[in-house]
């Protein structure tokens, strides 16, 4: 013990004096004045909107990096880095086509840099101008729909503008994305002839020209969930029992779809996930009313997986059809019903089965909107029939739905 006692009374004031030797350094980390040599044979791959520049370090064992340093169109000054352990870098930014000068230095631990060196880059056409060229803007109901392609998944920052008396062009309802298909309703709007102009930025501000439409809104309102109802008495063929309902009626899980709840459990519709061997499973009720339908919104269920609401996953759907009737036959067979469409819930991210993004939980918690066919008379009830899940099967999920179209 008295050892012990002895090796601590020791030990205390060695750590003592280490730890009173640490210090920030904060500066160069050598003090080497001599240059390195220059990067060489580098080699430009032009690219859209960037270039990729590879190259051969200086053989100095101190180089810290590579700078490259240019100019971009608008007269800003860029500068990006690469650390030693790569012997590439990309220079970005560029909203144009036209030639640039880059200029490369290594630099060593202390801070000094290596003899300059110019090369010459041409970027290719930058990602929003070719999403630019395929932007449409037409009317929805409600609205309009900015819809365009964006096959290199950039980041896009879509701003959408409306014409307001002497406030000018003011900015509505941004869409922000790196998808590739891109179709996005914006409400909210009256139903009369509206001014709407539309750009397209890169995280560089870089802008494209601006689409100028003049677009008249299609009148649509919520249907009052208030009289939605089940289809009691009647079992239609692919129906499944909604949340285990044991008389085959939907009667206690399909309510559950216009509750107002749309994440906790267990206010959710959900068919027997063990039942696959009976083809698609499909929900079937009642708007109460007869309207000319324009769209329905779903709110899948997100299951909690790892503490995190997770959507895209188990019996989310992932592609299913919406059908509408006015008047269903008895049997329930699709004689007496129209399809309304045929549609694929898309993850904004194109990550695999059970990643998710911040982007994909936003959009799938706001509610996944579906355009309906118009080109159809005035309906009442509606039938969604899930052709497959987000897990590969054919049981379905839905939280909560809300339809909307005209009822006059």
């Amino acid at each position: 013990m008295k050892l012990f006692k002895s090796i601590l009374i020791i030990a205390v004031p060695v750590m003592t004096l280490f730890g009173s030797c640490q210090k920030d350094i904060i500066g160069p980390l050598g003090n080497n004045t001599t240059p390195p040599g220059p990067v060489s044979d580098v080699k430009v791959v032009n690219q859209s909107g960037q270039a990729t520049l590879t190259y051969t370090l200086p053989t100095d064992l101190d180089v810290a990096y590579v700078k490259a340093e240019y100019t971009l169109l608008s007269g800003a000054k860029r500068e990006v880095r690469a650390s030693f352990y790569t012997s590439q870098m990309v220079v970005d930014g560029f909203g144009d086509t036209e030639t640039h000068t880059v200029t490369l230095w290594a630099v060593n631990k202390s801070e000094v840099a290596s003899t300059p060196i110019t090369v010459q880059v041409k970027p290719l056409e930058n990602a929003i101008q070719i999403a630019f060229r395929t932007m449409k803007v037409v009317p929805a109901f409600g609205g309009v729909n900015v819809s365009l392609k964006n096959v290199a998944r950039a980041n896009l920052s879509i701003i959408p503008m409306r014409q307001q008396g002497y406030k000018g062009w003011v900015a509505f309802d941004g869409i922000y994305t790196n998808t590739d298909v891109i179709s996005k309703n914006i409400r909210g709007l009256d139903t009369v002839p509206v001014k709407i102009a539309v750009v397209i930025r890169d995280r560089f501000l870089n802008q494209t020209d601006t689409l100028f439409s003049t677009v008249k809104p299609l009148f649509e309102v919520p249907l009052a969930k208030s009289l939605y109802k089940t289809m009691p008495g009647i079992i239609w063929p692919g129906d499944q029992r909604a949340n285990f309902s044991n008389n085959g009626t939907d009667a206690t899980g399909v309510v559950r779809m216009w509750d107002g709840e749309t994440v906790a459990f267990p206010s959710v519709a959900y068919t027997p996930p063990t039942i696959t061997d009976q083809g698609p499973h499909s929900i079937t009720f009642d708007l109460g009313q007869t309207a000319q339908l324009s769209r329905l919104v779903i709110w899948d269920y997100p299951e909690t997986i790892s503490g995190r609401k997770t959507y895209y996953y188990r019996g989310n759907m992932k592609n299913f059809e919406i059908w509408g009737s006015a008047n269903p036959n008895a049997d329930g067979t699709y004689d007496s019903w129209y399809k309304l469409g045929t549609y694929q819930s898309v993850k904004p991210s194109g990550l695999p089965y059970g990643e998710v993004s911040d982007e994909d939980q936003a959009t799938a918690s706001a509610g996944l909107s579906y355009d309906l066919d118009i080109n159809v008379p005035k309906l009442r009830y509606l039938r969604i029939k899930c052709l497959n899940n987000w897990q590969g099967t054919n049981f379905l999920m839905i939280s909560e739905v809300q339809a909307y179209g005209n009822p006059k």
